[in-house]
């Protein structure tokens, strides 16, 4: 059964085909920002051009390909980031508090990801103010909250996170050197990496013959990425197998596999 919707200008959560699938236990909020430099003030993705993933971006997508209102709104809300970070994060720590209490309301753990359609280091350079006192990040603010991110920024899998931010990995083809630093990090790390595979059915049949991801040079077994969206519960050491989606179908670059 489908949990209770929360809406907020910063985060949502329960309208998410994916993250739905884990409501019985959790539920998580997500933030959609415009990705790259879609919103015209800053880059959000600094890895996207290397990586060339902003063809395959999400935000072509789920809701934002049929709700025209959607992808608007995303990019006013980048810009007021870039527009004034102090505020934002006020916005950020206000929204959070309320979807906290409204997790706690239905019964259900909090879970949110921040970078829904972004790849901002929040653990870095983002202090913020909660009941007056200032915290080094919004993980320190928020410890009860399970937050977690896929990243393309490599240097992230080498920092000590704070203990309720899991990152996971995204590997993308198309530059080698990219791809050779994101097998490196996973072996030094144990950092989960996540691999868009162009069809379902080749992103099953490794997960039944428990291939190990050797032809993308990352030697570790394949789970379904797509059952649910808690990268956080997932096993140590594997590939997330993912399935293009929206305009990855379509995708040559390298970024999706096959």
């Amino acid at each position: 059964m489908a949990l209770q919707e929360f809406k907020s200008p910063t985060i949502r959560a329960g309208g998410n085909a994916k993250t739905v699938k884990g409501d019985s236990t959790y539920q998580t909020a997500i933030m959609y920002l415009a990705p790259y430099t879609a919103s015209g003030m800053g880059n959000v993705c600094p890895m996207a051009a290397t990586a060339k993933c902003i063809n395959g971006c999400l935000y072509t997508a789920g809701r934002a390909a049929f709700t025209p209102s959607i992808n608007p709104a995303r990019v006013a809300k980048t810009q007021r980031y870039f527009a004034n970070r102090g505020a934002f994060m006020s916005e950020l720590v206000r929204d959070i508090g309320k979807f906290v209490k409204h997790c706690a309301r239905i019964g259900v753990k909090p879970a949110c990801r921040l970078n829904g359609t972004s790849d901002i280091q929040w653990e870095i350079g983002h202090p913020c103010v909660r009941d007056g006192e200032l915290f080094a990040s919004i993980f320190e603010a928020f410890p009860t909250v399970t937050f977690y991110d896929y990243t393309k920024i490599v240097k992230r899998a080498y920092r000590t996170l704070p203990s309720n931010y899991a990152l996971t990995l995204s590997y993308s083809g198309a530059n080698k050197a990219y791809a050779e630093s994101v097998a490196k990090a996973a072996r030094e790390t144990g950092t989960n990496v996540a691999v868009v595979y162009r069809h379902k059915r080749d992103r099953n049949e490794l997960v039944m013959l428990g291939h190990c991801g050797a032809s993308i040079g990352i030697p570790l077994p394949v789970i379904n990425g797509d059952e649910t969206d808690m990268r956080f519960l997932d096993p140590k050491g594997v590939i997330v197998g993912l399935y293009a989606k929206g305009s990855a179908k379509k995708d040559t670059s390298g970024f999706v596999v096959g």
